[in-house]
């Protein structure tokens, strides 16, 4: 098996978060950001975040957040990571890590050449990359939209921090999408999911034991 780390993103239901840790993910993801079908309110990811397995890595998935809120996120939910998804800049990234003392993944959209600049700007001040699908104009999610782009732009790239692939990965091209960029850690949200903001339990685990090349790979049902 790859020593791939797998993070499984936006969940919801405690049986959810049971079944992420049990299979061998590395991060468990909480989305509050309120047009999501995936939002959680801050209690009900309190009690997600409680129960959830020792090891498993929680993080809390935000949109251009103020202090305010992230002030009652983290008072709150026992956390270990921050992901800003939105459109917070290089130096909103530096103040949050500084403020809450807490490692931050930053996301990414990429659709062309250009868009790998802003992985060097983000990378001197974030803990970790998440490189994503950008989302198409007037989209209302800035991720989560089972989009993929082209795997190439990434292929053995290097920034100044660990970086995450995502954007629309599936148990069926998750391998091959490892294979093609050479990322030692993978995200999913929609892939896994049988409905919008509903995880399929079979479907976690199949992606988990295909991203780290398991051969014994369960089969996927759809």
């Amino acid at each position: 098996m790859m020593d791939i780390r797998v993070k499984i993103c936006g969940l919801s239901r405690p049986e959810e978060v049971d079944a992420v840790g049990k299979a061998g993910a590395a991060y468990a993801g909480f989305v509050f950001f309120k047009k999501s079908p995936r939002n959680v309110e801050i209690a009900q990811a309190r009690d997600l975040a409680l129960a959830a397995p020792v090891g498993l890595a929680k993080v809390a998935l935000t949109v251009n957040a103020d202090d305010a809120f992230l002030d009652a996120l983290i008072e709150t939910v026992p956390l270990d990571m921050l992901q800003l998804h939105g459109s917070e800049t290089a130096a909103r990234v530096s103040e949050i890590r500084a403020r809450y003392g807490l490692p931050v993944i930053k996301a990414v959209g990429i659709a062309e050449h250009s868009d790998l600049e802003a992985l060097h700007t983000y990378g001197a001040v974030a803990d970790q990359l998440l490189v994503d699908a950008k989302p198409p104009k007037g989209a209302v999610l800035p991720g989560g939209n089972g989009l993929a782009f082209d795997w190439q732009l990434v292929n053995r790239k290097y920034w100044p921090c660990p970086w995450m692939l995502a954007g629309g990965l599936t148990p069926e091209n998750v391998r091959l999408a490892v294979q093609k960029t050479g990322a030692r850690q993978v995200d999913v949200s929609s892939g896994v999911e049988s409905a919008p903001g509903v995880k399929d339990i079979g479907l976690i685990r199949a992606f988990i034991a295909a991203a780290k090349g398991n051969e014994n790979v369960p089969p996927v049902l759809r």
